[in-house]
This record gives structure tokens, C-alpha cells and sequence, in this order.
């Protein structure tokens, strides 16, 4: 039978619940468990985050190798932490189930019924869980929100009758909790957590486990008055306190005993997990003492999850390249209005994906000042785009060349919409996306030497292209297309600068694959980069 643990949070929103799942799932994993992560997000009546906006919403919009739809940032920390890759199907929203449901009864299929919240809604989401579980020995469901928000219930109601129906040995739940410290007093309080399992118990589930958050480690006495309180074992009461990384949480939760503890309540056989390479690398990481400064030149900037998997891969290299990355953040219309003093003295500098025209020519300053100054520099989709651009304005001289994204007008149109891209009057789903798209990398360049291979696959989304009308005018002035796309040779994939040290551009996202042991080539060769011209060779 596969085992179900569900993981819902209570207090305040944020608190980490996605890092647990994670966590969590990596644990059973490392036990030799087929493992995997699903990520149910109720407030979303969207049908997934492709038209959210990052900076204001959600944070980062991820894309899966299936190229199926854009999910939740939570589905790239599971990526991360299982070094796995996920469907989008791993990603339930509330307009994914209602619009299957609408679907379903429109077809007649629920045989003139009225279709009901229970047992229509709660049905279609036990059966979309049941369909990525059969595969899987143990599958880790986070339920997105807070306990009492409106919008979970449903998904609430689905996982109490998950337990009934598939056996309370097959199914636990985790609570994630926050236990604040008030300085008046000094001392940690307990109450929310009490109030927040009381509220989940109302609902007809109660945690097999709790996960305290709090900004130090849970003293006892608030562990024995949380277990008293909340009708849970002592042992199953874990502090999961702040921590420099996110990738020492596994380690937290495995020494704090959570895995073993649901192991034997699902009566799972007992394993000794590998971590020694995951150990590894977290002490490789707190030990770096030598750093470098990349700037990442934005428009999200505000809010840094805008970024979440650049900030992870920037991380990975640093322990490939034995040297902390110090992330400077700096606002596209920052540079427009005070200029490129803004990136004086970093080792590196990143132009990030993005929609819209505000910062644009803040980013192509950017893209100026690293190419003038020999600067390390890797841009990504967008950023790649403004590559093209800036090169086409200052290097090949095109005056008001552009995107026809930013202006439709332009006496240039060095990025242009692909033919099959026009006139679509809809935004949601109609991008270029997903990982199963190849992309030829030529050889005897920077990108085969960074990757090692003729042929990668990698994850867009775009629907803006380098104009192929304009390509051989850029290649003629020393800008190489080093990769293109395997299923279409209108569609440029990488751009690199011979004559600077490290330049170079990506159409698609490479930060999307990047794993703590394994990071993204650009990224690895970028933060190399940025060492060699802080540090020497």
C-alpha cells in the first residue's frame, strides 16, 4: 500500500511548509522509498501561476519538464531536495479541479446528480492524488495555505476521508506550526500552536506530528506543554528552528527524529538514510570562506522568491567552485535612473527572465557594462533577448532596434514573435514551455565546454525569438549563436562573446535543473568566472 503523509500549516502563513514537504520527502528517500512530492495550492482559482505576477503574488513561476503548464515554487524545491523531476499533475490548484469538474458534468457524466462540493470536488481531488500515487511507496502532500482559510477546506475534507478510506496505518498528517518567543516575557508561547491544532482537530483530522517553527530550538517545556495540549506524542513534537540554509533542514528533521518516528507510525521498515553526500555538501557550503559578488539586475527584485532557483543555483556553485556567492541586488530602474555605478565592483553580473517593458533599458545597461568591462555574465530568456538587443544598438549600430514585445514599431525587430505566435488571445498556456524541447550546442565553444555535450535538454518559457532575418548580420560582428534548437533552426538557444572571458546568454531557463549536486553549467561556469577575476587562476 503507499503511504500518504500530508503536511498542512496553522498559524501564519510562510512558515516553511514547502521546505518541509521537501524535506520530508527527501528523508523517505533517502531510505530507499520510491518517494515523491505533491504540492495542493487552494487559493489558487487560477488553472496554474503562468499569469500570476511573480513579485506581488507568489514568487517565482516554475516549469517542468513536461512543458505541461507553469506550477508553484514549491514544485522546484521538491525538484531540488528529491533530485527528481515532477509532472505537472504534482501541482493541484482549485481551478484545476473545479474546471475538471464543470468539464465532467457538462459531458453529463455524473448522470444528472447535482454535482455538490462533497462528494464531487473532494472526489476529483482524492482521485488527481490517487493518480501520481501508484507509482510511489510514499508521496508527501502539502496542502498550500493556512488552517481555516476558506479555500482549504475542501482539500482538507478530501485528506480526512483519504485516511478512512485507505486506512489510518497508510495515512499520517504533519503540522507545521510557529511558535513565536515574545520579548516582553522571554519566553516561547504556545498558544498559537494549541489554537491551530484545535482548529485542524474541528475539521476531523488530527496531526500525528508537529513541526514548531520558531527563530531558536524549542525549549522542553514548550514541547511537553504543545504534546499535552495537542494530543501528540513528545517525540512526535519537532523543533524546526532558523537555520543559515535551507538544505540543513533535512538534516534538522532527521536528528530531531521526525522520519523514523512516521516510519513506524505507517508501519514502514526501519532504514538508516543515505546522507553522507547531502551532509556533505551543507558543511561544504558553511565552510566557504571566500566569496564573490554577483549582481542580479531585475525587475522583482522587491521580493527575492522572484528568483528562487538563480539564488539556488548560485548556491550549488558555490560549493562546486569552493566560493560563497554574495547575491547584490539591484533594481533595473535603479540603473536607468542613477546608472551602472550601481554594479561597480561586483565579479559578475546576471539579466534575469522577465515581462514587460519597465527596467528594460535599465537591463540593457546592465548588458552594456558587463560586455564593455569584461564583466562574467550570464542572461537568461529575457535577458537574452536585451542581449540581442543591446549588441544590435551599440555593436552593429541598429538605432531604435528592439522587441516588438516593448515596441511593435521598431525600425529593427531583431526579437520577434515566430509566425505561429500571432494573434493569440490568450495569455495563459500559449508560452514555448517545458524541458523536452533539445538544443544543439556547436562545437569548439564556450557552451560544448561548459556542458560536455552536442545535444541538452532544457526548459522554456518565452514566445518572443532572435529574429532569424538578423542572425547572420550579428555573427558577422563577432556574436555566436553557440546553440540552437533541435526541433526548429529558426530558434536561437545560446549566444556567447568569444572576445570577452565569460559571456554568455541562454533563450531557455537553466536555473529550472539545477540540483545541489549537479548545478547548471552557466551558472557553475559563471561563478568560476567571477573567482578568476576576483582571485586570479
Amino acid at each position: 500500500m503507499t503511504k500518504f503523509i500530508f503536511v498542512t500549516g496553522g498559524v501564519v502563513s510562510g512558515l516553511g511548509k514547502g521546505i518541509t514537504s521537501a524535506s520530508v520527502g527527501m528523508l523517505f528517500k533517502a531510505r530507499g522509498f520510491r518517494t515523491t512530492n505533491i504540492k495542493i495550492d487552494p487559493p489558487y482559482l487560477n488553472y496554474d501561476a503562468g499569469t500570476m505576477n511573480p513579485p506581488y503574488q507568489h514568487g517565482e513561476v516554475f516549469v517542468l519538464d513536461d512543458g505541461g503548464g507553469e506550477v508553484d515554487l514549491d514544485l522546484g524545491n521538491y525538484e531540488r531536495f528529491l533530485d527528481t523531476s515532477l509532472s505537472f499533475d504534482h501541482n493541484i490548484t482549485t481551478g484545476k479541479v473545479y474546471s475538471a469538474v464543470i468539464e465532467k458534468e457538462r459531458k453529463g457524466e455524473y448522470l444528472g446528480a447535482t454535482v455538490q462540493v462533497i462528494p464531487h470536488i473532494t472526489n476529483e481531488i482524492k482521485e488527481r492524488i490517487r493518480r501520481i500515487a501508484r507509482d510511489y511507496d510514499v508521496v508527501v502532500v502539502e496542502i498550500g495555505g493556512t488552517v481555516g482559510d476558506i479555500e482549504s477546506m475542501p482539500f482538507l475534507e478530501a485528506a480526512r476521508q483519504m485516511q478512512i478510506e485507505e486506512g489510518r496505518e497508510n495515512v499520517a498528517f504533519v503540522h507545521v506550526t510557529y511558535v513565536p518567543r515574545l520579548r516582553v516575557v522571554g519566553e516561547q508561547k504556545t498558544k498559537p500552536t494549541q489554537h491551530s491544532v484545535k482548529e485542524l482537530r474541528s475539521l476531523g483530522i488530527q496531526p500525528d506530528a508537529i513541526v514548531a517553527r520558531s527563530e531558536d530550538p524549542l525549549e522542553d517545556s514548550a514541547r511537553r506543554k504543545i504534546s499535552l495540549f495537542t494530543n501528540v506524542p513528545e517525540e512526535a513534537v519537532v523543533s524546526a528552528y532558523d537555520v543559515e540554509d535551507t538544505y540543513e533542514v533535512p538534516l534538522m528533521l532527521e536528528k530531531e527524529g521526525l522520519p523514523a518516528y512516521l516510519s513506524r507510525r505507517l508501519g514502514l521498515p526501519e532504514r538508516e538514510p543515505d546522507l553522507e553526500a547531502w551532509r556533505e555538501m551543507v558543511e561544504r557550503y558553511k565552510s566557504l570562506t571566500d566569496t564573490v559578488e554577483i549582481a542580479i539586475v531585475g525587475k522583482y527584485v522587491k521580493l527575492a522568491d522572484s528568483y528562487l532557483s538563480i539564488k539556488e543555483a548560485l548556491k550549488h556553485s558555490s560549493v562546486a567552485n569552493d566560493v560563497k556567492v554574495k547575491i547584490r541586488w539591484v533594481e533595473a530602474e535603479e540603473v536607468e535612473r542613477r546608472g551602472v555605478k550601481l554594479l561597480e565592483g561586483v565579479d559578475g553580473i546576471i539579466v534575469p527572465g522577465g515581462f514587460g517593458a519597465r527596467g528594460t533599458e535599465g537591463k540593457m545597461m546592465a548588458i552594456r557594462y558587463a560586455r564593455e568591462n569584461n564583466i562574467p555574465f550570464l542572461g537568461i530568456c529575457f535577458g537574452f533577448q536585451l542581449t540581442v538587443v543591446e549588441f544590435a544598438r551599440n555593436v552593429l549600430g541598429l538605432e531604435g532596434a528592439h522587441s516588438t514585445e516593448i515596441d511593435p514599431q521598431t525600425p529593427y525587430p531583431v526579437v520577434d514573435l515566430m509566425p505561429e505566435q500571432r494573434d493569440l488571445d490568450r495569455l495563459g498556456g500559449t508560452m514555448r514551455l517545458g524541458g523536452a524541447y533539445p538544443v544543439h550546442i556547436k562545437p569548439n565553444t564556450l557552451a560544448r565546454r561548459l556542458y560536455g555535450r552536442e545535444i541538452v535538454y532544457e526548459r522554456h518559457r518565452h514566445r518572443w525569438e532572435v529574429n532569424p532575418d538578423y542572425v547572420e548580420k550579428f555573427e558577422e560582428a563577432g556574436l555566436v549563436f553557440s546553440g540552437i534548437a533541435g526541433d526548429d533552426e529558426r530558434r536561437m538557444e545560446i549566444l556567447e562573446l568569444p572576445t570577452n572571458d565569460y559571456f554568455i546568454a541562454t533563450q531557455f531557463h537553466p536555473e529550472f535543473k539545477s540540483r545541489p549536486m549537479r548545478p547548471a553549467p552557466v551558472f557553475r561556469g559563471l561563478v568560476e568566472a567571477a573567482k578568476k577575476k576576483k582571485y586570479g587562476s
